[in-house]
């Protein structure tokens, strides 16, 4: 039985469908899919096309709205939108360190985990259609960071179903490894770094400061870890969204308290760094965060922690570098051995770190005969893609038109109140 809420300007109705957790074989065990319909209060009786949201991620739930505003006040303009609580995410079957001890040994769940990538995400997205639209029903997708990859995905397995697509910030390489992802990121981690202490010079000493206090004392964070120089450098995740510069400055600006044996460490700043760094709400993140590169025709090697692999290449990253640098979007194998949310899953992600036999994400000839409009945002200066790969795959999929912007970072859709999304839209109906 569906659920419904109103909130200022949109009306809500729940839908839960049940999926197979393999496609492959649908008599098998199955899933729950959690998906919330966002409709306008004066269209909600209207023909309207359906608006499929990808979220980024991998491991994020969908958004959950505080009435029409952003984005999606926009999006409910023109469409009926769709929010999707990706498979393991939200009120969908979840999936975390209480939840996967259920499936037995670390290679069984490992081998479960490996249902919930893309290409099982885009079957979710098509079971989906079916149930609400029918079997012949079309929609359009809207994908953020690793919902683009999500909907490049959807295009080499599904494109008949989708009228157009809006990605912004996640426009894929579709043969780049991990090692090649994260080559690429590293020295645009590093400018981010210098772009941040050339804004807060005075940071860059306190974090120094921060790093050698952590090498001699043995700092706890609130759920009882030890905060190490790694685990500060790892809150450079900030600085790849539009106000992450600020945020970091802020949380760095007064970290001291005066202890009974000198100055330590405030638990206001250990609590902040804890929220920052927790996997709580999204454990998949860590643990298939390199997987979703993976592709059994692109390499064919396994992902095997490639982030601190690559990092090793980048000595300017060392934790005792004299200018400590926050790193970013990268998983690193020593945060399933400290955080207590991801310790339980260290053996499975392990396993998954060598796997080398992952499908392939991307049909590249089925792509290049693209017929669908995809209107993409590319930012510039972003941290988490990268420029050049997005830049590729527009021009190897057809039916791609870009706008390359600097006036935003990778949170343009969330930040610029429906600007972005308006954008795109505008470049749709007018052709451009």
């Amino acid at each position: 039985m569906s659920t419904r809420t109103a909130q200022p300007g949109v009306l809500l109705t729940d839908h839960r469908i049940e999926v197979p957790l393999d496609h492959d074989a649908p008599g098998a065990e199955r899933l729950t899919l959690f998906v919330r319909e966002a409709v306008a209060p004066d269209r909600e009786s209207d023909e309207l096309p359906y608006l499929l949201y990808l979220q980024g991620g991998p491991g994020s739930p969908g958004p959950r709205p505080q009435g029409a505003d952003g984005w999606l006040k926009r999006a409910l303009r023109d469409y009926r939108v769709l929010l999707l609580d990706q498979r393991g995410t939200g009120r969908s079957t979840p999936v975390n360190r209480q939840t996967l001890p259920r499936r037995g040994t670390p290679q069984e769940q490992a081998a479960y985990l490996a249902h919930f990538r893309a290409d099982s995400i885009v079957r979710d997205a098509e079971s989906v259609r079916r149930t609400l639209l029918g079997p012949s029903g079309n929609w359009s997708l809207l994908g953020q960071s690793f919902g683009g990859f999500c909907t490049l995905t959807y295009l080499s397995q599904a494109p008949q179903h989708l009228r157009e697509c809006f990605v912004t910030g996640g426009l894929p390489g579709l043969r780049a490894t991990a090692e090649d992802v994260y080559r690429a990121a590293y020295p645009r981690v590093r400018a981010k770094n210098e772009r941040h202490y050339a804004r807060y010079p005075q940071d860059a000493a306190v974090a120094r400061r921060i790093a050698e206090h952590l090498v001699k004392e043995d700092v706890a964070l609130p759920d009882g870890r030890r905060l190490t120089v790694e685990g500060f450098q790892s809150l450079g995740l900030l600085l790849g969204s539009g106000s992450g510069s600020h945020q970091l400055h802020w949380l760095l600006e007064d970290p001291w308290v005066p202890g009974a044996d000198g100055e330590e460490l405030a638990d206001a700043f250990l609590a902040a760094v804890q929220e920052r760094l927790s996997f709580a709400a999204n454990p998949l993140y860590a643990a298939l965060h390199e997987a979703i590169y993976a592709q059994r025709s692109v390499g064919g090697e396994p992902t095997a922690w490639a982030a601190q692999r690559v990092r090793a290449e980048f000595p300017e990253f060392d934790p005792a570098a004299e200018r400590l640098l926050f790193t970013g979007e990268m998983i690193y194998p020593w945060m399933f051995d400290t955080d207590p949310v991801l310790k339980p899953l260290r053996q499975a992600a392990y396993l998954l770190a060598e796997r080398t036999d992952w499908p392939d994400l991307y049909d590249p000839q089925r792509l290049a005969a693209n017929r669908v409009p995809v209107y993409a945002a590319v930012y510039h200066d972003d941290m988490y893609v990268d420029r050049d790969d997005s830049l590729a795959t527009a021009e190897a999929v057809g039916g791609v038109r870009t706008w390359i912007t600097n006036e935003w970072e990778h949170d343009g859709l969330r930040v610029s109140g429906g600007e972005v999304l308006d954008r795109l839209i505008r470049m749709s109906r007018e052709g451009l």
